[in-house]
């Protein structure tokens, strides 16, 4: 079996899970069908709605201390408080959302769960 960790780590930082050199995305969420170093079909690695879900459960885990840090310390008018809220949780949830998914693919290709055809 692959080492877990390693993939993972190497997914979230944009790189190959097997490799480490080749990058994974090519542009913001779009996967490379093969590594451009050692040619691993990263493309058949399926992450599907997975790593919207991970991301989603994990910026509603962030939200709650974010609503109360924001309610007791700035003090502000609701609507503010909920436009700050808005902003600051779109643009976090875009930006983890490209780490997560680049974790799920290391994720996959350790556990080696291809797409395997019909």
């Amino acid at each position: 079996m692959r080492d877990s960790r390693s993939a993972m780590l190497r997914g979230t930082l944009n790189r190959c899970p097997c490799c480490g050199e080749g990058r994974v995305f090519s542009g913001y969420l779009k996967i490379v069908p093969r590594c451009e170093a050692c040619d691993e079909p990263l493309g058949a690695y399926p992450s599907a709605d997975g790593p919207a879900f991970f991301t989603i459960t994990i910026m509603m885990l962030l939200l709650i201390p974010m609503i109360g840090f924001g309610w007791t310390v700035f003090r502000s008018d609701p609507m503010t408080l909920l436009i700050g809220l808005i902003i600051i949780t779109t643009i976090m949830t875009l930006v983890l959302l490209r780490f997560v998914k680049g974790a799920f693919l290391g994720y996959l290709w350790a556990h080696d769960e291809r797409d395997r055809g019909s």
